[in-house]
């Protein structure tokens, strides 16, 4: 499969009644992006931070179907899937072909958002921090952290070892890591992140 992304940019859309716009830097993309409300906007965080997702695309195109036209929010490609999602659980699940690719159209319900509303809430702050310092974080800060977390310990530990003052630096390091896939933070599903927050290494697939 080719590494280029099919979708690069979202397509003209009114934003829909009642709805405010969101605007957010992604990582993943390298640029800017808005989200139409707050569904969107958090489902936006879960792809960002999903390592196992390549890459994706808010508002790639529209679906002419003979009985409706299907607004899809994002385009996303986890391993050699592709899949569009769509966030207004009123429409129907459906599969279509795309330059010869089957894809599944997944309806997102509001259940499932709000199952992961620690997670995103938690991200949303995280992924603050990353843009905010990234530029400013040396890679083998991070080198040293991954290879300090050797087992899981909680965050205070690690900003302890590494801070020379201003924490800030370290844990925007650490969230990078979170944010790539190399540490794990289970403990973002349940509990608002503290300085308790256990940071976990990840352990290769036996």
């Amino acid at each position: 499969m080719s590494k280029t992304a099919r979708f690069q940019s979202a397509v003209p859309r009114a934003r829909p009644a009642g709805s405010r716009i969101i605007e957010a830097y992604s990582l993943k993309l390298g640029r800017r992006l808005q989200c139409f409300g707050e569904a969107v906007f958090e489902q936006w965080i879960r792809l960002e931070v999903d390592p196992t997702i390549q890459t994706f695309c808010e508002r790639p195109l529209d679906l002419n179907f003979a009985d409706e036209v299907l607004q899809v929010d994002f385009w996303v490609r986890q391993g050699d899937r592709e899949t569009l999602l769509v966030m207004d659980d009123a429409c129907e699940a459906r599969s279509t072909i795309i330059d010869g690719v089957e894809m599944a159209v997944r309806i997102v319900p509001p259940a499932e958002l709000l199952a992961s509303k620690m997670w995103t809430d938690n991200w949303q702050r995280m992924l603050v921090a990353i843009t905010c310092s990234r530029k400013d974080i040396p890679p083998s800060l991070q080198q040293s952290i991954l290879k300090f977390v050797a087992e899981p310990m909680q965050l205070s530990r690690i900003e302890q070892e590494f801070s020379t003052g201003d924490p800030t630096p370290v844990r925007a390091a650490i969230f990078c890591l979170l944010h790539a896939g190399k540490l794990q933070a289970p403990q973002l599903h349940a509990e608002e992140l503290s300085f308790l927050t256990s940071i976990h290494p990840v352990r290769p697939l036996s």
